[in-house]
């Protein structure tokens, strides 16, 4: 396995040439994996662990696991809360930069079987992950390579050793792994050492542990980073990248965020977006914070910035001391979910008739544009128009667009009119689709609506067009 950076790079362009001349001049696809990660839009972040009782953000490896003690910890209410929002997945932070694991783990004593909770006996891991499966959510980790506490970290060769057992425990231990979550971070271990990490081994064994899970990170290999911690997508977003831009976690630098916020048309590599933001303004749970909790409005800002410009949102709500989400964050949850619902869930108009630019019927809407990954509505070169109809004015201010990504993301430009007392009038435009294209739009009574695919890099396939309204508007 290569190890070095240099190494590490010369069997990246290798492997990319390679795939370059199997595929020829076919845009990529996502894999099964991917394709089901980005049609669950919606994933929830817990991070957890000592700096929940220290009450800061980034411990320091020096902290005493009997401090660790959430005094009625309830991973289901966990799983409730995150149903009730909409959300499909939950990440759990099995061990942060502090080095302390949320399981009980062989490689170090700084861990969950060293605190007073469950007597030595608990595991966090297990218990989140048990109740994912209970509510039928898929179930994520996040293993921190910066390791502040354990002697090993700056002894590269040694640590890597232990960072690949920790990962084999997580990935053998919990049943399916849906996300395996990993950062760049890269500080000085207690030895005052830094650690040169090997992603290439650390992928493999995701790979051979978990064959089914997606892989995050800067540099994917399978979904990206993109690029803030603000909860929002680059405009235009491209779920394909060229990965030499960004070949490892951490690489830092102009071009690399361009990439990871945009992605770019002419990329080598299916690698969609996923949007991280906390629900506060810090990642963990701070006392001070709970009235600092973001509004139901924001949320779905962010949904809107995320989710509606092709990337996934992956949204942090950290536990309290006592184990539990807090009320607080609960309620926002669920007025976010049924908002959410009654939003994007919920179009306002149900096309009658679906017409092509020559005005020729294609059959019922309903089931031209039902959302599928592989199906919909293509006109018969790169560039066209499709119209929907329905039968009573109505007021919209949202529009949805999807196109079936499942074949590869493939238009690079759209216009979308509205139908208006029987003339046609400019309602939005823009340039990538992908899962998902949210405009909202200055409110309108229309009887159709109009989209014009004005560029496409390969033959386009619409899977859906609907119109919505904001509730409340």
């Amino acid at each position: 396995m290569p190890t070095t950076r240099r190494e590490f790079l010369s069997a990246l362009s290798a492997t990319l040439l390679a795939n370059k001349m199997r595929l020829g001049a076919s845009r990529p696809v996502p894999s099964p994996a991917q394709l089901e990660w980005q049609r669950k839009e919606l994933a929830l972040f817990c991070h957890f662990g000592v700096n929940t009782f220290t009450d800061r953000e980034w411990g320091e490896g020096t902290e005493d696991p009997r401090i660790f003690n959430p005094s009625a910890f309830d991973a289901d209410q966990w799983a409730s809360a995150a149903t009730a929002g909409g959300f499909r997945t939950i990440i759990l932070t099995a061990k942060h930069h502090d080095g302390f694991c949320l399981w009980p783990t062989a490689t170090t004593r700084h861990s969950v079987a060293a605190s007073p909770w469950r007597d030595g006996q608990g595991d966090v891991v297990a218990e989140v992950s048990a109740a994912c499966r209970r509510a039928g959510l898929g179930f994520g980790v996040y293993l921190s390579p910066w390791d502040r506490n354990h002697p090993a970290y700056g002894d590269s060769p040694r640590y890597n050793d232990v960072y690949e057992a920790q990962l084999t425990e997580l990935l053998t231990r919990y049943g399916d792994i849906e996300e395996v979550w990993f950062d760049g971070a890269n500080g000085e271990g207690p030895n005052g050492k830094r650690q040169a990490y090997d992603w290439p081994r650390t992928w493999g064994t995701v790979r051979r542990l978990q064959p089914h899970a997606v892989i995050f990170s800067d540099a994917g290999p399978d979904v990206r980073w993109i690029g803030n911690e603000k909860g929002t997508a680059g405009d235009p977003c491209w779920a394909t990248v060229d990965p030499m831009v960004v070949p490892y976690p951490g690489v830092d630098g102009p071009d690399v965020i361009r990439m990871l916020q945009h992605g770019t048309p002419d990329g080598l590599l299916y690698r969609p977006g996923e949007s991280d933001v906390s629900i506060r303004p810090g990642w963990f749970w701070h006392p001070a914070e709970d009235d600092k909790v973001r509004s139901v409005e924001n949320l779905l800002e962010l949904y809107a910035s995320s989710v509606g410009r092709n990337s996934k949102l992956l949204l942090n709500v950290p536990p309290t001391r006592a184990g539990r989400l807090h009320d607080v964050d609960v309620a926002r949850l669920a007025e976010f979910g049924a908002t959410l619902r009654a939003w994007v869930g919920t179009p306002v108009v149900t096309p009658v008739r679906a017409l092509d630019g020559n005005g020729t019927a294609l059959g019922d809407p309903r089931t031209l544009l039902r959302g599928g990954t592989h199906d919909g509505w293509s006109p018969a070169g790169l560039t066209g128009s499709l119209s929907v109809h329905w039968a009573r004015p109505t007021r919209v201010d949202t529009v949805s667009l999807q196109e079936a990504v499942g074949l590869g993301q493939r238009i690079a430009g759209y216009r979308v009119d509205l139908e208006v007392n029987g003339r046609w009038q400019p309602a939005s435009e823009g340039t990538t689709i992908g899962h998902r294209k949210l405009d909202r739009i200055p409110a309108q009574v229309a009887t159709g609506a109009r989209l014009t695919i004005t560029e496409a890099l390969d033959r386009p396939t619409v899977s859906s067009l609907g119109l919505h309204r904001y509730p409340g508007d």
